[in-house]
């Protein structure tokens, strides 16, 4: 098992100093779910490397019963649609380019085709967010972050 860095970070916190990389800029991975925490990992990533590469992922969980069955085809190009709007939206007011951005929606489990898509992409990080559950919420429903920290490739910042 190879070492790596994970971050978690609360509040104003940075990553900088991250991983050293061959690339003239950072490639990040950035997973959004539509929660707060997500958006809030996509802006501490933006904010922190603004001259950085930014690959948002949101993955369609068939399981989770949000999509119709039948229906993935639609269902994918219409929320890359969206999450390009809203991606659109969010940047006009950074720093950051919309050519520096590229928005990727894919199906299956969250936490498997978030550590494939790092390791196909070949990024250098991912920023992630967290609920922050606990208990029995956490035990029951697991950890998407938890399994992405546990199995990434990369290191991995954690956003709470």
């Amino acid at each position: 098992m190879t070492a790596r860095s994970v971050h978690i970070v609360s509040g104003e916190q940075s990553f900088r100093g991250g991983p050293e990389t061959s690339h003239m800029c950072t490639q990040y991975l950035i997973p959004i779910d539509d929660s707060e925490p997500s958006w809030e990992a996509f802006a501490h990533a933006l904010e922190t490397d603004p001259d950085g590469e930014f690959t948002v992922l949101h993955v369609i969980d068939p399981l989770r019963g949000d999509y119709m069955l039948g229906a993935e085809q639609n269902d994918v190009t219409r929320r890359s649609e969206t999450l390009s709007e809203e991606v659109a939206e969010y940047l006009a007011d950074t720093a950051v380019a919309t050519e520096q951005v590229s928005i990727v929606v894919e199906e299956g489990q969250p936490e498997n085709r978030i550590v494939s898509a790092a390791e196909e992409r070949e990024v250098d990080h991912i920023v992630i967010g967290s609920r922050g559950r606990s208990g029995l919420s956490r035990v029951l429903l697991g950890s998407v972050a938890e399994t992405v920290v546990r199995r990434a490739p990369v290191p991995v910042t954690v956003v709470r």
